[in-house]
């Protein structure tokens, strides 16, 4: 869908519309993977509605399969890794830079997502000690639940987004939003913007997606 491209300033350019990330699949996850979205999102956070408790289906090596985790072990973070074929880690809850180095260092090859809650303002100089030990920053929505909440925050705080590292935008990112979604691409503030991360708005039930509304979202937006 879209991919980035480095300028002599080592600045990352995205080419066209961002990734497309899907999350908190748990059923219909083959007919999902049929859309061909670049990332799939499989919870393991055992008190989420949409924790993975199913078989793994056969997906093309084409989609990227990501692991969210909240405040869980190193050694199982791993396990999982290595149980499901993981290409990338999403920590969702306090981990601290300290932690993500470390797993950084065991999960050799994988890429590391941390993930920051904003609502109406927030204070990116907390991003810096992560600069190093993690690939990508997802932004979401700050609510009672760590994710999933379904709803937006004010994506012109990422107006003030001091740094090049890509990120991932979440919160409650739904059809509804898709004319938003095309108009926050024309701006600086998405300069960044390497993924879409959709979840709950798309879902029939709690890990049950709506191909009819993904497909429609993807017609839209691309």
């Amino acid at each position: 869908m879209s991919d980035y491209y480095y300028t002599k300033k080592e600045q990352p350019q995205r080419i066209g519309f961002p990734k497309l990330k899907i999350c908190g699949m748990n059923h219909n996850i083959s007919e999902v993977a049929s859309l061909k979205p670049d990332y799939l999102g499989f919870i393991f956070w055992k008190p989420s509605k949409r924790c993975f408790n199913t078989q793994m289906p056969q997906l093309p090596h084409s989609i990227k399969k990501v692991g969210v985790f909240v405040n869980e072990t190193i050694d199982e973070i791993i396990n999982k890794v290595k149980k499901y074929s993981l290409l990338g880690i999403q920590l969702h809850g306090s981990e601290s830079p300290e932690f993500c180095k470390e797993l950084k260092e065991k999960a050799k090859g994988v890429k590391i997502i941390k993930v920051f809650s904003i609502k109406n303002q927030f204070n990116f100089d907390v991003l810096k000690e992560f600069e190093n030990v993690c690939d990508f920053y997802l932004f979401d929505t700050k609510g009672e639940l760590p994710g999933g909440n379904g709803y937006t925050f004010d994506w012109s705080v990422l107006e003030n987004y001091p740094f090049t590292k890509p990120f991932f935008l979440s919160g409650g990112i739904g059809l509804e939003e898709a004319d938003k979604i095309i108009a926050f691409l024309q701006t600086e503030a998405s300069k960044y913007c390497y993924a879409l991360d959709v979840n709950s708005k798309f879902e029939i039930e709690p890990g049950l997606k709506s191909i009819e509304k993904l497909k429609q979202f993807i017609a839209k937006v691309k």
